[in-house]
Parts: structure tokens; sequence; C-alpha cells
């Protein structure tokens, strides 16, 4: 079965349009590695700060391989450059932390149909 990995990105209420705006130009980073299954970013509605980046990857060693990857490392090297660690993609971090969560998905359903 598949392997899910959380990035928990905390993110103050001024940064949360340009966290949305900089994951909207990543078009195609994460989606042509092998072994990819599925990307969210999902927004918080209530009650907390932290956006969730959800990716599902067909194995753990996939996801080790993309993140070890030329795409990520450009990516997040950008944000590092400006200054900081977290998302920032050229003009400093979004996010004031970042801790990633990591599950093996043991049962999956989708809609019947």
């Amino acid at each position: 079965m598949s392997i899910v990995k959380i990035n928990v990105l905390t993110v103050p209420a001024e940064m949360r349009e340009e966290l949305e705006k900089r994951f909207s130009g990543r078009a195609g980073m994460v989606e042509s590695a092998d072994g990819f299954e599925w990307f969210e970013l999902l927004r918080p509605v209530e009650g907390t700060d932290q956006y969730l980046v959800y990716t599902r990857w067909r194995s753990e060693e996939d996801f080790q391989t993309w993140q070890q990857g030329q795409a990520f490392q450009r990516g997040h090297a950008q944000a590092a450059a400006a200054g900081g660690q977290g998302h920032g993609h050229g003009q400093g971090p979004a996010a004031t932390g970042s801790q990633v969560w990591s599950f093996d998905v043991v049962q999956s359903a989708g809609p019947k149909g």
C-alpha cells in the first residue's frame, strides 16, 4: 500500500495568501516524480494556523528519491537563500514552522459508481 507524507506548516494570517500563491506557482514540481500519487494543500478553516501539505506516494523509497532530487532541492534552496527555512520560494519563508508526519495507508476508499 501507499504512504502519506503530511508537511504541517505554521502560517501567520498575514502570510496565508502568499503561501497559497507560491504553491499555485509550483505547478509540476512533484507531479512528474516517479511514485507520486497525490498532492493537496489544505487550508485551515478554524482554530489553527497550520496548513497541511498532503502527498501520497507509492513507497517510502519513492518519496526519499524525490526529496533528494533536483526539483525538491531547487524549490527549497530558494527559501534558504532568502534567509530562512520553509516555503519561501525566493522571497523569504511564508511559514514560521514546519514538521513532517508520515503514515502508511492501511485502508482506502473512493466513491462507488
